[in-house]
């Protein structure tokens, strides 16, 4: 199962970079004017559009290339090849880089990829597993995905990465975030249960065999803690806590 590694905190960086560079006027109306032209969009043509002058528009336009906004090719505007055709034109057009920076941080694009993921699934599978059933080892081997690919790491370095904000506290880990909150807050047991799989997949994979993965909500964190192997309240079995709605922010501004 694939899944697209968009938690990097380097990345989340990069996408909050981009965003300040629109905040100059200028930039941002090349973007907008670059933006709704179907055919790339030469130096000239910009400066003269948005009254500009070359230098200022090329200079604005390189920023937004830099920032992976904007992409730049080089071609003939004449059409004319060979010697005496002169020099290609730099030519920009709006990357296909998407950017997302959300605060606190949230994962509702890993929680779409394992419900469309699930849908397909149970689709193909007529008659077979139950959608619960498929999403519970879907997030499970998602989880286990992500942490194999963090091994060599630390687990909360990998918590930390997806937006789980960790908090040691003697033989448990605390979560401070729920990144997929405002799917939690209306349908809590459903989305609970599948975060209870994907982190019980993540300390698998990453090895951390001393921890496991138990539902134990409380207000103001994630319904999700990780705890020592024979540390306090090590014996609580996930699958039988209730998980009442701890969400008491409107999810519609999540």
């Amino acid at each position: 199962m694939e899944y697209q590694r968009k938690a990097s905190a380097n990345l989340q960086r990069g996408d909050v970079s981009a965003i300040a560079a629109l905040d100059e006027p200028v930039r941002r109306r090349l973007y907008d004017y670059v933006e709704e032209r179907r055919a790339p969009v030469g130096r000239d043509e910009a400066a003269e559009a948005l009254g500009l002058t070359r230098s200022t528009a090329a200079f604005h336009l390189d920023k937004l290339v830099d920032e992976g906004l904007l992409t730049a090719e080089f071609a003939r505007l004449t059409g004319r090849t060979g010697p005496g055709s002169g020099r290609p034109s730099k030519l920009y057009r709006r990357s296909d880089r998407e950017i997302e920076v959300s605060l606190p941080g949230r994962q509702y694009e890993l929680m779409g990829q394992l419900l469309v993921g699930t849908i397909v699934e149970a689709d193909r599978a007529a008659g077979g597993e139950s959608p619960s059933t498929i999403l519970s080892r879907r997030a499970r081997e998602l989880g286990r995905e992500i942490g194999v690919d963090a091994r060599g790491g630390d687990l909360l370095g990998c918590l930390a990465r997806f937006g789980f904000e960790p908090r040691v506290e003697a033989d448990v880990i605390r979560l401070g975030n729920c990144p997929f909150h405002a799917l939690a807050a209306q349908h809590t047991e459903l989305v609970c249960g599948m975060n209870l799989d994907l982190l019980d997949g993540v300390v698998d994979g990453i090895g951390a065999a001393d921890y496991r993965a138990d539902l134990d909500p409380e207000d103001g964190y994630c319904c999700v803690r990780l705890r020592q192997a024979g540390g306090e309240g090590s014996d609580v079995e996930g699958s039988d806590v209730e998980v009442p709605c701890r969400c008491d922010v409107d999810p519609g501004l999540s």
